[in-house]
């Protein structure tokens, strides 16, 4: 079964210079984590004049729990996970689990 990790990064002081590093920077970091079966990413739209609680939402799909636990703790990993402190001040909030399709 596939296994993810969503990141769920807050809205941050500067959206231009959040979004420069994420995708100059980290979005490259974090591809490169071995196991990388898909990555997408989503900025949530504003809905009915409220903007919405996150930045941008970051999908991250691997095999399975093993290859996630692989990529997590690879050097290409621990590089991404240590960049957060260069662009998410605001913080960013990290779900992983097993995926399943429902349609």
């Amino acid at each position: 079964m596939a296994y993810q990790l969503i990141v769920l990064y807050n809205q941050p002081d500067n959206a231009a210079a959040f979004d420069k590093h994420y995708d100059e920077t980290h979005a490259p970091l974090a591809s490169r984590m071995p196991g990388v079966r898909s990555y997408t990413t989503m900025r949530p739209a504003a809905t009915g004049g409220e903007q919405p609680p996150y930045h941008l939402v970051a999908v991250l799909t691997f095999d399975d729990q093993q290859a996630f636990e692989a990529a997590a703790t690879s050097e290409e990993g621990q590089a991404a996970v240590a960049d957060l402190a260069n662009f998410a001040g605001k913080g960013a909030t990290l779900l992983t689990g097993p995926a399943g399709t429902v349609v």
